[in-house]
């Protein structure tokens, strides 16, 4: 089955639990792009939600889809909030990141009371690491002496976009993609490189999750 249709299905049914009135932290991803085009029609169908976007590729779609819009400064709690992963393992921990838009993705996590994510089936990994690369989005300044000491946790990492032309993320900082062998203790590493000078974030999502919605050949499978 077309892994396109597997994320529609999965984050068609994540918007099935957004209720009227209620503040919904939007997603970043290829995934979550579904669940805005779904979310839009809603609206235009009458629904009355405001929206707290995790990036300005998400803004973008969702002022496209006629979505309320609002800031986490105006709305400290979100309610809702439906996110994608590029990974996630046996106990609902997750790797994010693969569009960059980790830190406000975390920072809107943090924010929120309920966290759905939506996958398809090839995002999920017993452990962490085995699939995708971690995402760590670090500051300018000084890139190749934190570079080095990412290295220290990770083994190798590379510069999204490449040294030449490297990724800048909404924040104005680089993004290193660390490459490991897997992840089996992801709370450890999260601290571990959050602890690096340089670093602004990472992405290992530890316990956020509170319910995994996987798009399946079989139709719709759950972890909670």
């Amino acid at each position: 089955m077309n892994v396109e249709h597997l994320k529609k299905i999965a984050a068609e049914k994540a918007t099935e639990e957004i209720r009227e009135g209620m503040v919904v932290g939007l997603g970043t991803g290829s995934t979550v792009f579904y669940a805005l085009l779904k979310i839009g029609t809603m609206v235009r169908d009458g629904l009355n939600i405001i929206g707290v976007p995790t990036s300005s590729g998400t803004e973008q779609i969702a002022t496209e889809q006629g979505i309320p819009l609002s800031t986490l400064a105006a709305h400290s709690t979100i309610e809702l909030t439906i996110d994608g992963a590029d990974e996630v393992d046996a106990h609902l921990n997750l790797i994010k990141g693969g569009g960059a838009a980790l830190v406000r993705e975390k920072i809107i996590a943090n924010a929120s009371r309920r966290i759905l994510i939506v996958v398809d089936e090839s995002k999920v990994s017993q452990v962490l690491g085995t699939s995708f690369a971690l995402p760590v989005e670090i500051v300018q300044f000084g890139w190749e002496v934190t570079k080095r000491e990412v290295d220290k946790v990770c083994g190798q990492s590379e510069m999204r976009g490449g040294v030449q032309n490297p990724l800048i993320t909404d924040n104005g900082n680089y993004i290193l993609d660390c490459h490991f062998d897997g992840i089996p203790e992801p709370e450890k590493v999260e601290l571990q490189l959050n602890n690096i000078p340089g670093v602004v974030e990472n992405g290992i999502f530890v316990d956020r999750a509170d319910k995994v919605i996987i798009g399946t050949p079989d139709g719709i499978r759950y972890m909670e």
